[in-house]
């Protein structure tokens, strides 16, 4: 009998020492799944391909384009954001935070001075050497470019991804969708209207058909009479309005105020948007951001074409 009970300690001792291996393995196994479900959380995929992974929320977040600006504070990441460039004008409050320089030159000594951990940049309109020297800086970088309406509505949620902001993120980014949603559903299936968008007047240049301005014009069921040129914002002459006639001419500017060259197409009285009087100003931020404010612009601009019809 007492060999028996001799006997049996190896294999309790045996039993113990498994216990604490699978122990081991079962809180190694749920550090690593956590760490994965961090990782994972605050990585995303930006809008040029690339991986952007953080540790956990950006906490210094910087933005070198108005529109990014604006996207950060629609996902709900506001507070976190130490520096912006110029013409970064909303929200107001976006007015007050650390400037950067513009689009096209950055201060690179203010942006260290920062210390950020996202810097969020322009893939088409922030100059590429100064992206990558920001990246041979030692900083991670989120670059946005929407092509698609829907792209912005992904730009928020991804930024909210990295911010910690999600929650805030998924409801702007759910908002914006469902306003695009109403307005295609209103306009849908009516005549089409051919617009004539002039951002500037000297020179005289518009839009191409790369622009997401087209997207906005089909909710609106119209088109832009020079959607089949490829450049982003063509040149073109009085010569090339007059021979494509568009039914409506919408005016961009530099603010919220109506533009004084808008009526100097009175001098054409030719032209079918003229002698209809289907002159029209949309603020260009509304317009040419790709922000979610392009929900008020696609509005007004389907009101104006709506008065074409």
């Amino acid at each position: 009998m007492n060999n028996m009970k001799h006997n049996t300690r190896p294999r309790r001792l045996g039993l113990a020492t498994c216990l604490v291996c699978l122990l081991q393995i079962a809180l190694y196994a749920t550090a690593q799944a956590a760490q994965v479900h961090t990782s994972t959380r605050y990585s995303v995929v930006d809008d040029a391909g690339s991986r952007i992974a953080l540790a956990g929320p950006a906490q210094r977040i910087i933005s070198l384009a108005p529109h990014t600006t604006e996207l950060l504070f629609a996902a709900g990441a506001g507070e976190q954001v130490v520096g912006v460039v110029s013409y970064s004008n909303y929200p107001e409050r976006a007015q007050t935070i650390q400037n950067v320089g513009s689009y096209h030159q950055f201060d690179f000594e203010q942006i260290a001075l920062l210390k950020p951990d996202l810097i969020v940049g322009w893939a088409s309109g922030n100059p590429k050497p100064l992206l990558e020297k920001l990246r041979t800086m030692g900083f991670t970088l989120f670059l946005s470019e929407p092509k698609e309406l829907d792209d912005i509505a992904y730009n928020i949620i991804k930024l909210g991804q990295l911010a910690g902001t999600q929650a805030n993120a998924e409801k702007a980014a759910a908002s914006y969708r469902q306003q695009l949603a109403d307005i295609a559903q209103q306009n849908k299936s009516k005549k089409n209207v051919t617009v004539f968008y002039e951002i500037w007047h000297s020179p005289l240049m518009t839009l191409g058909g790369d622009h997401l301005f087209n997207k906005v014009l089909a909710l609106c069921s119209a088109s832009n009479v020079f959607a089949d040129l490829d450049s982003l914002a063509p040149q073109i002459g009085v010569e090339n309005v007059l021979q494509r006639n568009p039914d409506m001419i919408l005016a961009s500017g530099m603010d919220t105020s109506r533009p004084d060259w808008l009526d100097k197409w009175l001098e054409w009285p030719q032209l079918s948007a003229v002698k209809n009087n289907h002159l029209y100003f949309i603020p260009p931020d509304y317009l040419q951001r790709h922000s979610p404010r392009l929900a008020i612009g696609a509005s007004q601009l389907c009101d104006h074409v709506n008065k074409v019809r």
